[in-house]
Parts: C-alpha cells; sequence; structure tokens
C-alpha cells in the first residue's frame, strides 16, 4: 500500500510557508538551528523538567528509559525530542516512520539491529498497519519478536530476544492510536504551542547561529507570525534575512521584519492566504457556521486532513474558530480581525454560537 501524502506539504501540491511540516529547504537549516540537549532546549518546561527526571532516573539504574510517546501539530520539536532523548542516554538513535513500515519483515529488520539501550524514534505512528502493531506489542512489553515464517499448515512461529530498547512514537493525531498501542508507552507527552516570548529566544539564538543581526523588535515581530511553530519561526527568520540582506542593509529591525512579512502575504495573528481563505468561505457561504469540516474541504478544494490537522488547531488556538456538535463556527474575533460583519447574516438559532 502506497504511503499516505502528508497533507502539510502536498495537499496542494505546493509546500506551504507557514506549515509545520517540513519543507525542502528546511533539511540543512534545521539540523544547524535544532537543540543538542535539554539544557539548550526552550519552551514546553513541563515537558522539559519531567522528561530530565525520568532521564536521570533511568541512567542512574544503567536502564533504557521507558517507551516515550510525543503527540503535537507539526514542527513543535517531537523529531528534536528524540533526538535529544538519544543524546542525553548515550544512546544511538534508529529513526523511520509508519508509512514506511509496510510488512512485518521491515519492522523485524529494524528491530533486530537494535543493540542494547538504543533508541527508535517512528514518526507518524498513527498510520501504521494494525498487522504491524501486533508485532509490535510483545516488542515492546516483552522484548521479544514473535514472527510467523511460512504460510498454511507449513507455518512456523519463531520468537527471538531483542535487546531493551526505547520505542518514541510521535504523532499529530493522538486520537488514531489504538488504546492498546497507547497503553504500551510508559511515558506521554503533549507538545503545545509555543508563547511568543519563548519563540523570541528561539529566534534570537537561530539569528546567532546564522551569523544574522536582529533586534529585539524583529525577534519579536517574527515571534508573534511563527503561529506557535518554532519551525515556522526558524522559516520565517530564514526568509526575513534574505529581505534584510537584499533590500536593506542588513540588519533586522522590527519595521524590516514586518515589511518582509507583509509582502509574503502574512498577517500579524500569522496567517496567511489559506487561513483567511477557509475563514472567509465560512463565513461567506455558510453564513459563519455551523459547518462539516467535509464540505469546508470542498469548498475551499484543501484535503480534509489537512483542515484538521494543519489549519484548524492553531485557529482554534488563536480563538478564531470552534468545534461545536454541528460543525466549524467562526468566532467574532475572526470576523473583526478579516474586517466582515456577519450580525446581518444571522438568523436567531445561529446568535448562540457566537456570544
Amino acid at each position: 500500500m502506497p504511503a499516505k501524502k502528508d497533507p502539510d506539504t502536498e495537499m496542494t501540491g505546493t509546500e506551504r510557508l507557514l506549515g509545520g511540516g517540513t519543507m525542502e529547504d528546511d533539511a540543512q537549516g534545521e539540523l544547524s538551528l535544532r537543540p543538542r540537549n535539554l539544557r539548550e532546549y526552550i519552551g514546553q518546561k513541563k515537558v522539559k523538567d519531567n522528561l530530565g527526571i525520568f532521564i536521570k532516573a533511568a541512567l542512574a539504574r544503567a536502564e533504557a528509559l521507558d517507551h516515550v510517546l510525543l503527540n503535537g501539530p507539526p514542527g513543535l520539536g517531537k523529531t528534536t525530542l528524540a533526538a535529544i532523548i538519544a543524546r542525553e542516554m548515550s544512546a544511538s538513535l534508529r529513526m523511520t516512520a509508519g508509512p514506511v513500515i509496510e510488512k512485518a519483515g521491515d519492522l523485524a529488520a529494524l528491530l533486530t539491529n537494535l543493540e542494547e539501550g538504543d533508541v527508535l524514534f517512528i514518526d507518524e505512528i498513527h498510520r501504521l498497519h494494525p498487522a504491524i502493531e501486533e508485532i509490535l506489542y510483545p516488542a515492546m512489553e516483552d522484548f521479544e519478536l514473535d514472527l510467523v515464517i511460512g504460510q498454511g499448515p507449513s507455518a512456523r512461529s519463531v520468537k527471538l530476544d531483542l535487546p531493551r530498547f526505547t520505542l518514541i512514537g510521535a504523532t499529530t493525531r493522538p486520537g488514531m492510536i489504538t488504546p492498546p498501542l497507547r497503553g504500551r508507552f510508559g511515558i506521554n507527552f503533549h507538545l503545545d504551542f509555543y508563547s511568543v516570548e519563548d519563540l523570541q529566544v528561539i529566534v534570537e539564538r537561530s539569528a546567532s547561529i546564522l551569523n544574522a543581526q536582529i533586534e529585539t523588535e524583529g525577534a519579536r515581530s517574527i515571534a508573534l507570525r511563527s503561529r506557535g511553530t518554532p519551525r515556522i519561526a526558524n522559516r520565517l527568520l530564514r526568509r526575513v534575512r534574505d529581505y534584510a540582506q537584499v533590500e536593506y542593509d542588513g540588519v533586522i529591525t522590527g519595521e524590516v521584519a514586518t515589511d518582509a512579512m507583509n509582502r509574503m502575504e502574512v498577517d500579524r495573528f500569522g496567517l496567511d492566504e489559506i487561513d483567511r481563505k477557509l475563514l472567509v468561505t465560512i463565513i461567506e457561504k455558510f453564513n459563519g457556521g455551523p459547518v462539516g469540516v467535509g464540505t469546508i474541504s470542498a469548498a475551499i478544494n484543501e484535503e480534509k486532513d489537512a483542515i484538521e490537522e494543519i489549519y484548524e488547531p492553531f485557529l482554534i488556538q488563536i480563538g478564531f474558530l470552534n468545534r461545536t456538535p454541528r460543525g466549524r463556527v467562526v468566532t467574532p474575533a475572526a470576523c473583526h480581525h478579516l474586517g466582515l460583519d456577519l450580525s446581518a447574516q444571522l438568523d436567531e438559532s445561529q446568535k448562540d454560537l457566537f456570544k
């Protein structure tokens, strides 16, 4: 079965500047900007503090860390945390993704090549095939690999012992992980959108690594429009640096950053053309809602998964969109930001939804 496309980068056939997923030009830049240990890791204080304790305890007992499940929107640092965990545990890191593991043999090859204490990172773990999950259960719980060799009456079961390892699973859709799989993770963390203050620190740190001159207001301006996501903050920083270098004197001031992002059509709330299209469509075609996500998908010609995984979480976080039992509803704050007035279009049954 072919791997499902990443909705963040392939839903329109073009890579999205404000998407949390990885773009092609992110790869090199991200590696140099990622923190290498917990001390350098900025934000997610509760996750960072608790993880530090769990790692110290595991090291003191000379044991592998319990299996870790990381969930949250794209771009918040799940892969970075996996690399940090492996480094803090002085362990090797093996990386793969749920859609890549298509056959039992693929998983068996990964598991049998692990050494004592190694960390196996599976991104998009919610997209594992059910048959693959079944093999993973005893591997996670008992560190044993049960394989069936052959078919029909001649089939036989082979049991292999595995070294004690740590599985780190990452997902943007925790609700799609089956209860048996979720129950086998001893550590479960949810990564929240970052505060503007934390993003500002990240932008200033990244600018230092990139040898880019940036003023406090420039860093804050980028942080404000980064949708609470470090990956987007770093991506915007690199693009703003280009404008500063070509159009200005190379220094990223508040004015330079604002002008650059306005020209990239990133507004002061971090919304881009697709976000505005989604909100305006709900307002103008569906009187602000409620409307189902499938209908929105058809109306704006975007994948349903992309709307649910990429756009909605941030729009809900900033109070521009609500989920109700009857569907999605645009809030008065969004109407005000877009300069649209809904009050004349609402009937009595809708008005309660907008209070």
